[in-house]
């Protein structure tokens, strides 16, 4: 390869190479992005719309700041995920990643200050008091960054930057037993009402709090026992600020259709209004989840039973789908989860009547 002045070299192929530094390594040394044409006008070209471009900016590559990069990148984010996501996202990049890195150079950050960072978090990362995050938590962070880390190596060309995510124990499944889903449910019919029509239906369909407090009796087909799943409720942070957000499920697979028992279409039909009516309130206007939650807690109280998180009754009633059978494809489309195997890992294992069943089967030969 011969060179031929101003970091362009000709291939050994014929073609031109230019050479255009876009920033530095962690031994200090230049990195570059070559570009190739087949005349030394055409590359000469090529490197000057280039260096156009780079003019453009306001620093130059290799000084560009964490700061400045996931400010990109949240604006790109925001055009791609949802209101609550992108929420959850700023919150943690300005929280933990910006106060952190905010005047760091990008090509300054390696896998050591990385590795220290999940470590520190680890240990002392709680902001409102003492104590570390959980590896779940750290691992929500790093996940964010490492998306950050992805976006500057693909605009700038600064090297990702490599670290060791945390180990997450994988928590024992808690549910509900079954005298304490009897006391709820014989509790939930004891005092007919809206609120405990609506609990006795996520015991018995799995619903997220968010997906039952979204749900409209458009979307509730008491003649063929189905709800349609199409919206969900959130109370999204914005800079300190919140507000109650009405927008789709989690997922695409969480848009869905779901049978529900027959008794529990007849038990919601004397409660049946207008199509723009929700569920829960009854009125034309939402609850958010929080609200749900603090219902669903003195009820809890009220029936005799431990207090737990609403979400339980989704964990419930996956496990008893289990002890009934069900397939992992048929629980995992109810639920609505993007794969089967989250329904095997979460569920399938997790019912040792179940265990006790199979055994019971296995006999002496004869």
């Amino acid at each position: 390869m011969s060179k031929r002045g101003s970091n362009i070299y000709r291939c050994k192929d014929g073609r031109y190479e230019g050479r255009i530094p876009i920033g530095y390594r962690e031994n200090g040394r230049i990195r570059y992005k070559s570009v190739y044409a087949k005349t030394l006008t055409e590359v000469k070209e090529k490197m000057a719309q280039f260096y156009s471009i780079r003019n453009e900016q306001n620093v130059p590559d290799y000084k560009i700041t964490f700061s400045q990069i996931a400010e990109q990148w949240l604006v790109s984010a925001k055009l791609r995920v949802k209101p609550s996501s992108y929420a959850n996202y700023k919150n943690l990049v300005n929280k933990h990643l910006v106060t952190t890195f905010g005047c760091i150079r990008m090509s300054d950050l390696s896998s050591a200050k990385m590795n220290d960072f999940i470590l520190n978090k680890m240990q002392t990362g709680k902001l409102r008091e003492k104590g570390g995050l959980s590896a779940k938590s750290v691992r929500d962070i790093m996940t964010v960054f490492r998306s950050i880390s992805m976006y500057a190596e693909r605009e700038y060309g600064i090297r990702s930057v490599h670290f060791t995510m945390p180990k997450t124990e994988q928590k024992k499944m808690e549910v509900l037993n079954a005298d304490e889903r009897r006391r709820l449910e014989q509790y939930l019919i004891s005092v007919p009402n809206l609120t405990h029509a609506s609990i006795l239906l996520c015991m018995f369909t799995g619903l997220r709090v968010g997906e039952l407090c979204g749900l409209q009796w458009r979307d509730i087909n008491i003649k063929s026992c189905t709800i349609s799943v199409n919206r969900t409720i959130q109370r999204v942070n914005h800079n300190g600020h919140s507000e109650v957000v009405i927008g789709t499920p989690k997922s695409r697979s969480s848009v869905r259709t779901i049978p529900m028992p027959q008794f529990m279409a007849e038990y919601l039909e004397k409660y049946k209004s207008e199509d723009e009516v929700y569920l829960v309130t009854g009125k034309r206007k939402p609850t958010e989840p929080r609200t749900m939650q603090n219902r669903f807690h003195a009820i809890l109280k009220e029936a005799g039973v431990r207090e737990v998180n609403f979400h339980m009754l989704r964990h419930t009633y996956a496990t008893v789908c289990v002890e009934h059978v069900f397939d992992a494809k048929t629980l995992s489309e109810l639920l609505g989860h993007a794969d089967a195997s989250i329904a095997l890992n979460r569920y399938v294992h997790s019912s040792m009547k179940l265990k006790h069943d199979y055994v019971s089967r296995l006999q002496l030969s004869t």
